[in-house]
């Protein structure tokens, strides 16, 4: 396995937190019909998204899926990690927005709504990291 240091999964989180903070913005501006309650939104998850997502990037990066000694191919393994990053990231966009909007059906359709865009930013965002070497000293066992 490739040394993957802590410096790549803080530069993914950093990216990732960008990307997804601009599609939460647009996405919670154009549901609530308010630019003021889209940017509350976006950039009160900015804290609780980069833990979550640090936490949910080491914990796949311990996780070993490997069969009979053969490696998970790549594209699995980002289609795992994007599902699993979407449950989260879903449930924590639902109750930030609830909490700031005071209805919980904003909260839910903003939620819904991320599910589609953030899981094709996500797979994408992943593709993207997988052909960049930054943080990885020996890439050909990866």
């Amino acid at each position: 396995m490739a040394d993957v240091s802590y410096k790549r999964h803080i530069a993914k989180t950093i990216t990732w937190r960008l990307v997804g903070t601009i599609d939460t913005i647009i996405l919670s501006w154009f549901i609530s019909g308010d630019p003021f309650i889209g940017l509350k939104i976006g950039m009160s998850e900015v804290v609780t998204k980069m833990a979550l997502y640090y936490l949910h990037e080491r914990a796949w990066f311990k996780i070993n899926l490997s069969k009979n000694g053969e490696k998970l191919e790549s594209r699995k393994r980002h289609l795992g990690k994007t599902i699993t990053w979407r449950l989260v990231g879903t449930m924590d966009t639902m109750l930030i927005a609830w909490f700031i909007s005071g209805n919980p059906l904003t909260g839910l359709k903003i939620g819904f709504a991320e599910i589609l865009t953030k899981m094709l930013l996500y797979y994408l965002h992943e593709r993207v990291w997988y052909k960049v070497n930054y943080g990885i000293e020996d890439r050909k066992n990866s």
